[in-house]
């Protein structure tokens, strides 16, 4: 009889069950073999076919509900064929069966609303996905002189899509790059990080002055976000073979430079986009065969057992060999073997290469600079 109905709810030219389907199916179909032998075994009283009731609220916490419905049929047969097993049909042996139909009843209504709740949040999800793919544009291969690479890493601990940004575009005053992470989770952090993408991909044409760039994109999410909301980014222009990166609360830049890595930390602090952070930016000359690795906050918070990924330690073998897509590709291999496929928070990557300014020419450090340069 059981397999009767396994077969009826398997029949060919249906669609195939989930693997949550067929977990509440199969616990559920364990629960009414095991009900049907105890009660063989107990002799004609049907003594136990009331918890025949649970097998579809078993099946309710995971399958759909007509898998549910499927289920509850099964077990109202069992139970009725057990009672007419019976020499005299008890009032409660009657009542169990009765139990056993209307308990199908509420189990089906729970697992209708639990899948359509579940197909909301999945529709959600995909949506902001999709959004979030829009936001994030596909960098490089080469960005004006450069070789440049981006990655987005998603969490699978959350399904929660976070506000990790980056861009990378070949402006007036050299390649600008920018990588950000917004405060919080979901559509609003993606909504959030449009908005300073969008002032971003404006601003960074217009004004010859990073610090003028960080002021703008200041008042844009300033006037976006309320009093506890906040993005922290990292800005970098090269120019010329000169490199200059203004932070705002953010992770430092990983300089690569001939086996050695170097974090390149602000010569002060400075608060996050929305705080009014007033930055003070940090000059380097690069060599070519130089590469930056600019990242978010979730690279650094990796970790298993309680030791993070030791990022600086492995960052030249992961990172220096290979096209710089290679290295993030290494890169992700490496962070997710490291935390067993688990991460707590997205994460972005931008690997830029330096291979050297065209016929040598080296353009003139912008003015305000020079000092910085030079000290």
């Amino acid at each position: 009889m059981l397999s009767g109905v396994r077969t009826q709810l398997l029949q060919p030219g249906r669609s195939r069950l989930s693997p949550g389907s067929r977990a509440g199916l199969g616990a559920a179909l364990v629960l009414l073999a095991l009900v049907s032998a105890v009660e063989l075994a107990d002799g004609r009283a049907a003594n136990y076919i009331a918890l025949m009731v649970a097998a579809p609220f078993l099946a309710a916490a995971l399958a759909s509900w007509r898998i549910v419905l499927g289920v509850g049929a099964a077990a109202s047969v069992l139970g009725a064929s057990f009672a007419l097993a019976e020499e005299n049909v008890s009032l409660s042996t009657a009542v169990a069966v009765a139990g056993i139909a209307l308990g199908t009843g509420i189990a089906a209504a729970v697992a209708a609303v639990r899948q359509r709740q579940a197909e909301q949040i999945a529709e959600l999800s995909k949506l902001a996905a999709v959004a979030q793919q829009a936001v994030l544009r596909p960098l490089g291969p080469r960005v004006g002189t450069l070789s440049v690479a981006g990655r987005y890493i998603s969490s699978t601990a959350k399904a929660e899509i976070g506000g990790d940004l980056y861009e990378a575009i070949d402006t007036p005053y050299g390649v600008r790059m920018i990588i950000g992470d917004v405060r919080g989770k979901g559509l609003e952090a993606v909504r959030l990080a449009s908005i300073v993408l969008g002032s971003y991909r404006h601003v960074a044409y217009e004004r010859s002055d990073l610090r003028g760039v960080v002021a703008d994109l200041d008042r844009a999410v300033a006037r976006s976000v309320g009093d506890e909301d906040f993005v922290t980014a990292a800005l970098v222009e090269e120019r010329g073979g000169t490199l200059t990166i203004v932070n705002c609360g953010h992770p430092a830049p990983l300089l690569l430079r001939r086996g050695a890595v170097i974090p390149l930390e602000p010569p002060a602090p400075a608060p996050p986009l929305g705080f009014m952070p007033v930055v003070r930016p940090r000059v380097e000359r690069l060599e070519p065969g130089d590469r930056l690795l600019l990242f978010t906050d979730g690279l650094g918070e990796a970790r298993r057992d309680g030791e993070f990924f030791p990022t600086a330690d492995r960052a030249w073998r992961l990172l220096g060999h290979g096209t710089v897509g290679d290295g993030l590709a290494s890169l992700e291999t490496a962070l997710v073997e490291w935390v067993h496929g688990r991460l707590d928070d997205d994460i972005a990557l931008v690997l830029m290469e330096y291979t050297g300014s065209p016929g040598g020419a080296t353009a003139a450090v912008p003015s305000w600079e020079v000092g910085a340069a030079e000290s």
